[in-house]
């Protein structure tokens, strides 16, 4: 079995300042998120506000869906506990 190698925001060729970044909350640790088209595909660009490093996951539209209903369903609930 061949692992794919995961995309990164440099693979998608994307200025992530061009983009609308919606906010969880106010100041430094909001997660921000943006939807994007790359590639003839849909991408979901995700960060933390602050984040020195200047990090950014990137999840194709299955995986963002799938996280979505996880967190609807509850299954990272533990996670902050």
């Amino acid at each position: 079995m061949t692992m794919r190698r995961k995309t990164r925001v440099e693979d998608l060729g994307l200025d992530i300042t061009a983009h609308t970044w919606h906010r969880s909350s106010d100041g430094d640790g909001a997660i921000e998120v943006a939807f994007v088209v790359a590639l003839d595909e849909q991408w979901v660009l995700m960060r933390v506000a602050g984040d020195s490093d200047g990090r950014v996951l990137v999840f194709d539209r299955y995986e963002w869906e799938c996280f979505v209903d996880g967190a609807k369903k509850g299954e990272f609930d533990q996670a902050s506990a």
